[in-house]
């Protein structure tokens, strides 16, 4: 794998490396060259099973980090190839020229994260989240909890409860809590 890696380096800007295993690795490359070098995994090296595509969300930094994940049957090794996009105008090269299954995952994360895949089939239909007009649910600044209590109504006998005094009455509903065992439960 180290091999593999050092020969990729110098001609597609590998600018971090990760072996997570023996047989796992992952390499950060700039947006520019990422398809390239999953082209060239896929065409030259035997990476020829498109496993996942997934994306992280670092707004701190103002930034989306897509991973594309390749198989190597014949050697049993696995590469993820990691870049940065922009949050704001959000846009990547298709790879569904690459793997027929590519357009899936990057619709998934146009709806989810409001990246954008041009030229990817039914990149804007709905994927799971049907008539959606709210920022794209799987982004930080999202409030779930916001958006809950704005969209659905409080049904009749909804409570919280502490977990373990829960727990506790109901594994033993004749037992009488004490403030000394509460303490001790602390």
């Amino acid at each position: 794998m180290k091999n593999l890696i050092e020969k990729l380096t110098e001609d597609f800007k590998i600018s971090d490396v990760v072996y997570q295993r023996p047989d796992l690795a992952f390499v950060t490359v700039p947006k520019g060259v990422a398809i390239s070098l999953v082209t060239e995994l896929r065409d030259y090296e035997g990476f020829s099973h498109f496993v996942m595509m997934s994306c992280v969300d670092w707004i701190e930094e103002g930034k989306f980090q897509l991973l594309y994940l390749l198989h190597n049957p014949k050697t049993k090794t696995d590469v993820g190839v990691k870049t940065f996009i922009d949050r704001e105008n959000a846009e990547m090269a298709s790879a569904h020229h690459l793997w027929k299954q590519v357009w899936t995952y990057q619709r998934e994360l146009k709806e989810a994260f409001g990246i954008d895949f041009p030229g990817s089939p039914r990149v804007d239909e709905n994927f799971v989240v049907e008539g959606w007009t709210e920022m794209p649910h799987m982004r930080r600044d999202f409030n779930t909890k916001e958006y809950s209590r704005d969209t659905y109504f409080p049904r009749p006998g909804r409570e919280t409860n502490d977990p373990a005094e829960y727990m506790r009455k109901k594994l033993y509903p004749n037992e009488p809590i004490t403030a000394k065992k509460q303490d001790n439960d602390k």
